[in-house]
């Protein structure tokens, strides 16, 4: 039961911020800048060709991972959208400054693939809102 409740928590929290995440790069909410602000972001950062596109898909892979994942429904496919996405970040944005988030390096992003990762293995847990065994 506490066990369930934890995962419950760890799913929530992580999956929503995605959602949220997500939902800042496709459309624009939470302060986000939508898709063309996050392509030109995605342009500054040295990725000319297809940057809308690559912002579309950074938004999708958060907005849908993350509710798969805080729903606790296929949350293995949420875990890997959200995977995917920290490893992009570490490699397009956070890696060259080290580890230490202070720096502005990778720290936060690997301690989120860490997580998916454990909620992937272990599984969702016994509060989800569509079962799938």
């Amino acid at each position: 039961m506490a066990a369930d409740l934890g995962l419950l928590i760890i799913r929530l929290v992580i999956g929503l911020t995605f959602v949220g995440h997500g939902a800042q790069k496709l459309f624009g909410w939470f302060g986000g800048t939508g898709i063309t602000g996050t392509g030109s972001f995605i342009q500054s950062i040295g990725i000319k060709e297809g940057a809308k596109v690559w912002a579309v898909l950074a938004g999708l892979f958060e907005f849908v991972g993350g509710l798969l994942f805080a729903a606790g429904f296929l949350t293995w496919i949420g875990a890997i959208m959200i995977i995917i996405v920290m490893i992009d970040a570490i490699f397009a944005v956070h890696g060259k400054n080290g580890y230490w988030m202070t720096n502005g390096g990778f720290e936060y992003n690997l301690v989120l693939i860490a997580a998916a990762i454990g909620i992937a293995l272990i599984g969702p847990g016994d509060y989800v809102l569509i079962y799938t065994p």
